[in-house]
């Protein structure tokens, strides 16, 4: 709930600009009642027209005021919660940003995606309805019995016996149903987890005639959800149908008592008619404050799951000065020149503290690049090959050991200033919905020249030119109209575009033919003979011609040294480069 009053400071003003609003509205709906009441049992009497007319218009008035009141502050009460809930949407997308890998892993991106929709929906839902409910349902309750103290103080006691009991079940439901719709939105992520895997993994589905297994899976996910949702909703319906009984109940006594009192002359009709009329005013509160209950249960456990994220600390923190000396005094003649790139020692397990080397997928690697060196990383699937990549753009920091970029510790760098060195192809990278040149271009202020360019040494000139618009034809959907050869050029491309210091490709030539792949190597060598480039590969051919490659196996360095090296001193390497190329003695 503090989360909620945080974001709706700002808009404090506002708020309480529609909150007077919308008591003026709700003093002329108190207002009726009484008038009509001091007609019946004042003006009418009288015998005369005139004064029933004039009451009759300012009832009117009355009528129409609170109508029109009610409308403007409800408007005001909409504006506001979009604005609060586009504000919460806003620190949550940006928090998720900067999320590290490790705690992206934690909360895991379904549940980010929930917390991100229906969460922040049910953010707006409550804001909404405080604006709206929250000042006008207490207003009618409190305003309600005061007025029906004055008319009718004995019948009141009927009201106030009722209120407590009410009170109580509204109180006690509302506590037990803040955990179960947090579980209802647990259950959510899941079934959100299994519809981003299907829409990712429709055509592999499909081809393997998997659609009736899928479709089981989800039915019983979304079972569960629905059993969790159909128990927080009967437990808070509960409090509806006794509020119901016990309201009937207290009516019917006002009926009997009220009825009794008229024949023994101790109250008057029209005090009896408009205390019904507040009577029903007051139990349409009750249900109006027992739906804020409900809504606000809701909004809190979608409050606290946002406050997760938006509290998670900051764990990717710059070091001081002095905790880079380390690093620094190692080298301290300065006769060799100072590494671009240079790993010491490190060490990484995703989920393993410092000393826990059973669980580090990374142990011990070391090497160095200088300026425009060229780096191939080779092993087995799961060997940590990209793990190395994560390491060195600090999607994840270092266990044991230390990265160093022109001899600082990368942890000296701010992460704008580190990842604005690199241009990276990933292994599922993406293309996104826009047109091709701002595929490549990627929001960076890029002269055509250097996106033609970087299309040109990537091979994807070519394609780009054969769409009728060109570098301005739109994209699908993850670059579903492009053929996957196709979109690894593109992503080449946009690594290429920024001439980056360091060129990290990871896997990036998978689709296509070793002569496209060897092109555009050779064009990366001569076009960005300056930028130090470490590429990851299963193919001994596209890392051969690099200037150190790295032999990786179950996270541990068996081979490092070049093409010629590594052929006559590991056998790993040996082995891959012979079967590959087909130098089979």
């Amino acid at each position: 709930m503090k989360l909620i009053v945080r974001y709706c400071k700002p808009y404090a003003l506002r708020m309480l600009y529609g909150f007077l609003i919308k008591i003026v509205g709700t003093f002329a709906d108190l207002g009726l009642p009484w008038v009509l009441s001091f007609i019946l049992d004042e003006v009418v009497p009288l015998g005369e027209i005139r004064p029933v007319l004039c009451w009759g218009a300012f009832m009117l008035f009355l009528a129409v005021a609170a109508r029109y009141c009610n409308i403007f502050a409800n408007r005001k009460a909409a504006s506001v919660a979009q604005d609060v809930t586009r504000s919460v949407r806003h620190d949550l997308f940006v928090k998720t940003m900067r999320l590290s890998g490790s705690q992206t892993d934690a909360l895991h991106i379904p549940s980010l995606v929930s917390r991100m929709t229906s969460d922040t929906y049910n953010i707006h839902q409550m804001v909404g309805m405080m604006q709206r409910l929250g000042v006008r349902a207490p207003m009618i309750l409190v305003g309600g019995i005061i007025i029906t103290l004055t008319m009718e103080p004995v019948l009141t006691l009927v009201l106030v016996i009722l209120l407590p009991i009410l009170g109580f079940l509204i109180f006690y439901i509302s506590k037990k149903g803040i955990p179960l719709y947090k579980r209802v939105q647990t259950a959510m992520d899941s079934m959100v987890r299994i519809m981003r895997e299907n829409i990712s993994g429709i055509r592999v589905i499909k081809a393997l005639s998997k659609t009736g297994y899928e479709k089981e899976r989800f039915r019983e996910e979304n079972k569960e959800m629905l059993a969790r949702e159909l128990h927080a909703g009967r437990v808070m319906a509960l409090s509806g149908p006794i509020m119901g009984l016990l309201l009937n109940i207290g009516l019917t006594l006002v009926v009997v008592v009220g009825a009794y009192r008229v024949n023994a002359g101790a109250s008057e009709p029209g005090k009896i008619v408009a205390f019904l009329s507040y009577f029903t005013m007051i139990l349409n509160a009750m249900i109006m404050i027992n739906r804020i209950f409900m809504v606000a249960s809701k909004a809190t456990a979608s409050a606290n799951r946002i406050e997760e994220v938006l509290s998670a600390p900051e764990d990717l923190l710059l070091i001081p000065e002095d905790g880079q000396t380390e690093g620094k005094q190692s080298r301290s003649e300065e006769t060799e020149p100072v590494p671009h790139i240079e790993f010491r020692n490190v060490s990484f397990g995703y989920h393993a503290a410092k000393g826990q080397t059973e669980k580090y997928c990374i142990r011990n690697i070391s090497f160095s690049l200088l300026h425009g060196e060229s780096l191939g990383i080779i092993g087995a699937t799961g060997s940590g090959k990209t793990t190395l990549l994560n390491l060195l753009m600090r999607f994840y920091d270092v266990t044991e050991g230390q990265i160093l970029i022109d001899g600082t510790d990368i942890r000296g760098l701010s992460l704008t200033e580190l990842r604005s060195r690199f241009g990276v192809v990933f292994q599922n990278d993406v293309v996104f919905a826009d047109t091709l040149r701002e595929n490549i271009a990627f929001g960076r202020t890029l002269e055509d020249a250097q996106i033609t360019g970087a299309a040109e040494h990537a091979l994807a000139a070519d394609f780009i030119h054969g769409k009728k618009d060109g570098f301005l034809h739109k994209a699908a959907i993850k670059g579903a109209d492009l053929s996957g050869g196709q979109r690894q050029r593109l992503l080449v491309a946009r690594a290429l575009a920024g001439a980056p210091e360091v060129l990290l490709l990871d896997d990036s030539s998978s689709a296509l033919d070793y002569r496209t792949d060897a092109e555009i190597r050779k064009n990366i060598r001569e076009q960005y003979a300056d930028t130090t480039t470490i590429l990851v590969a299963q193919r001994a051919s596209s890392v051969m011609q690099m200037t150190h490659i790295l032999v990786l196996e179950e996270g541990e360095c068996i081979g490092y040294g070049t093409h010629e090296e590594l052929m006559g001193e590991c056998g790993v390497y040996r082995e891959i480069a012979k079967l590959q190329m087909g130098d089979i003695e």
